[in-house]
């Protein structure tokens, strides 16, 4: 089946994963703001992990059985593409919805149905790689996502500067204390989900499944129970990478989550003093965060394609390692950085990071499941995900007091030292080649 599929040249395969610049844009815009948009509302500091659950309990219920069912789904449209269309319409009432919150439980609530949304697309979105393409176009699929990644997150971390370079008043707010440019920010991501997903079932079809196995298909029972039983099927003969990787994940993914939600309050306390989200220097600190989030989402971007030729001469596997290490070296340094120029040096290491965890471990496990179950694996390998996000969410407020003393900057401290640890837990990976 692998032989036969033709080949797609970088313009089609630029095409096909257009719609991730919409998604992903959501995702930065949730990265970059929501911590913030929760401080505008009242929220404790302790509590921001809390406030973060939407994202990986969605996750850990919707991407699985949204990969077991997209697999077995036999409309007209294809597999995948009744689940990007729902996922980006869903997203985009939610993002034009979400800052005119005017309590804290409703953008909570608004983030639960925002994550359920872009988790219905992501593994369909993820499993159309695999389907569309060749085992040797799966590296430069997957890094062309990881690319659009870096760029979209780029643009929505950029976005409310780009409004205030534009004319719009910083200091403007509404009566929720929201800043009148994050209103706007979230209109630009509403009509990105929308569109470039369009885009992308409009320039690229799905194949049609040959006739035997769309029959098979047919005779399969569909439903959420023959999703779950897939699922778990699938899990007890998972292959030896999956598992290996979910300990680099656990390490990773909690670490990121410190620096999403802390990122903003740990820059606004040791470079201007405070973490008072109704001062303008937490509003300063806000745009400065979201620069910094911008840069190292735009060396995601670029490093992306540059990791193409790398992967390919030192292997994923070797270059995840060294971009994990650089990333908590980077974190490590935001402390104690106390002139705003340099911060964007330690975001380099960041960028590494985050366009080879975009791509570099999909790349490693595609090569070790069997194809008829890709979209089953992928969305059981996003558990390696959320399940650390969901650790980190019920633990880090047990000791954010006791241990980090109540201080941001220190989870951040925090965030640095367990991404060494990802990078140092790579060597135990094996690939399907060193296997």
């Amino acid at each position: 089946m692998a032989e036969m599929k033709p080949r797609m040249s970088l313009s089609q395969i630029i095409n096909m994963n257009f719609g991730f610049l919409g998604i992903q844009f959501s995702f930065g815009l949730q990265q970059a703001n929501m911590s913030p948009i929760y401080n505008y509302l009242g929220a404790d500091e302790a509590s921001l992990p809390l406030l973060w659950l939407a994202g990986p309990m969605t996750g850990l219920i919707v991407q699985p059985i949204i990969g077991a069912l997209s697999y077995r789904t036999t409309s007209r449209m294809g597999r995948r593409t009744p689940y990007f269309l729902i996922g980006a319409i869903l997203c985009s009432l939610c993002l034009l919805a979400m800052p005119y919150s005017p309590a804290l439980w409703m953008a909570a609530s608004l983030l639960w149905i925002l994550d359920a949304a872009n988790n219905v697309t992501m593994e369909p979105y993820r499993a159309f790689v695999s389907d569309k393409l060749n085992k040797d176009q799966h590296a430069i699929g997957f890094l062309t996502q990881s690319a659009f990644t870096g760029l979209a997150q780029t643009l929505a971390y950029l976005a409310p500067s780009l409004l205030v370079w534009f004319g719009m008043n910083k200091d403007a707010v509404g009566t929720n204390q929201i800043p009148q440019i994050v209103f706007v920010a979230f209109v630009i991501g509403a009509i990105l989900s929308s569109a470039t997903v369009l885009w992308s079932v409009y320039t690229t079809r799905e194949d049609p499944l040959p006739p035997e196995v769309l029959e098979e298909m047919k005779r399969k029972p569909f439903g959420l129970m023959p999703a779950l039983r897939e699922i778990w099927d699938a899990a007890k003969v998972m292959p030896p990478t999956m598992k290996q990787l979910a300990v680099v994940y656990l390490f990773q993914w909690y670490a990121l989550f410190c620096y999403w939600q802390y990122i903003t309050l740990a820059v606004s306390k040791s470079l201007f003093g405070t973490t008072d989200g109704t001062t303008t220097a937490f509003r300063d600190a806000g745009l400065l965060t979201g620069q910094m989030g911008a840069f190292y989402n735009f060396v995601a971007f670029i490093s992306a394609f540059a990791m193409v030729p790398l992967a390919r001469r030192f292997g994923s596997k070797s270059l995840h390692m060294v971009c994990l290490f650089l990333a908590g070296v980077g974190m490590l340094a935001i402390p104690e950085i106390r002139n705003q120029s340099m911060l964007f040096v330690a975001m380099i290491g960041m960028g590494l990071a985050w366009g080879s965890i975009m791509g570099n471990p999909y790349v490693m496990l595609a090569g070790s499941i069997p194809p008829e179950r890709t979209g089953v694996y992928m969305g059981i390998f996003n558990m390696f995900i959320v399940i650390p996000m969901m650790i980190q969410i019920f633990t880090l407020p047990l000791y954010y007091k006791s241990l980090l003393g109540g201080d941001p900057v220190n989870a951040i401290r925090l965030g640095g030292a367990l991404m060494i640890c990802a990078a140092v837990a790579t060597i135990w990976v094996k690939t399907k080649q060193e296997q």
